[in-house]
């Protein structure tokens, strides 16, 4: 593996760590499905309408402080870089983009095309993702800054363990950090953690993702035992756990001292064809990327979380991540400072 580099990959090109500011490590930007809004348009999609939106929210948070956002769609979800690209030409925050795949059962391509399949030959998952990683995604020259991969309810079926065993790969070659989608009701963190170990990727460098969604203090914090990140990163999201519950749960782990550990997210979009905008206005009204500094910074303030472990939450905890710089020696609870 080679060591990280101290810069990292955005759209505008590669950003000194230092300079990635306060960053939103888990949101998207535009989640489609490009065979199905072929054959079945939605009706709420425009990308003119949509583009013009992206534009307007990442300059609402850079005026709230937010200078990096880091858009984990990845194939799955309906990636187009080249759309991204349009957004982050018109405004003054930086995008950090993904390579990785979003499903836990693989496409047929993927099914019948590799090492010991019908079609014989190289994982056609390890050249995706060391393509995005090295060259650029799409012939675009943008390269990813992150790996995103995902198990569900189902857990580890053999699909997702290929998909893992891929990301390893890339992982191992090039230090880009690893995040996933985890079901935190089946503690399925865990396996996600078993398996890359044995893998040979350090749990330092992976992102259990919505790991905040569990109300389980020992599983969290045994995720964080192991050394992975937690990913805090569903605020808004209260169709799957409330955010007071959220809270609790963050505020018993910076209290333990786990603080170098936790990152702040809200896995919002701008537009998602699975959630599309008119359901989350009447659903979920605060699942948006502002929402943290709306609503959840204040409130921790409130708790007694001083200014020094909420820039190591949103500033340092994403630099350390995106870059593989080390965690801070400085340990400790809330008030710590450091």
């Amino acid at each position: 593996m080679t060591t990280a580099a101290a810069t990292v990959p955005t759209c505008s090109g590669a950003m000194a760590g230092a300079d990635l500011g306060v960053t939103l490590v888990h949101e998207h930007l535009f989640v489609t499905d490009p065979e199905l809004d072929a054959c079945l348009p939605h009706p709420e999609w425009d990308e003119e309408r949509a583009v013009a939106a992206a534009v307007t929210q990442l300059e609402h948070l850079h005026a709230l402080g937010v200078r990096t956002v880091v858009d984990l769609t990845v194939p799955g979800l309906g990636r187009n870089v080249a759309r991204v690209r349009r957004v982050a030409d018109q405004v003054p925050v930086n995008i950090v983009v993904a390579t990785g795949y979003y499903r836990t059962a693989l496409a047929p391509f993927f099914a019948l095309n590799g090492p010991g399949l019908l079609v014989d030959g190289p994982d056609p998952l390890v050249e995706l993702f060391l393509g995005d990683i090295e060259n650029g995604i799409e012939g675009s020259g943008i390269r990813a800054g992150m790996i995103k991969i995902a198990s569900d309810a189902g857990g580890v079926t053999p699909d997702v363990a290929r998909v893992f065993a891929a990301a390893a790969v890339a992982h191992r070659r090039t230090g880009v950090p690893i995040t996933t989608h985890s079901h935190s009701p089946s503690r399925g963190g865990l396996a996600q953690q078993d398996l890359l170990s044995d893998l040979g990727v350090p749990l330092d460098r992976v992102v259990i993702g919505h790991a905040g969604d569990s109300t389980e203090p020992g599983y969290v914090r045994r995720l964080a035992d192991r050394g992975s990140w937690l990913g805090f990163d569903r605020f808004g999201m209260t169709h799957m756990q409330s955010d007071e519950a959220r809270i609790r749960t963050l505020l018993d782990l910076l209290h333990a001292g786990y603080t170098d550990q936790l990152l702040l997210s809200h896995d919002a979009a701008v537009f998602s064809r699975i959630t599309p905008p008119s359901w989350r206005a009447a659903h979920a009204p605060r699942w948006r990327m502002d929402t943290l500094h709306r609503a959840v910074l204040p409130r921790l303030r409130a708790d007694g979380v001083d200014e020094a472990t909420l820039t190591r939450l949103m500033v340092d905890n994403p630099r350390r991540l995106l870059t593989g710089e080390a965690r801070s020696a400085i340990s400790g609870g809330i008030g710590a400072g450091g």
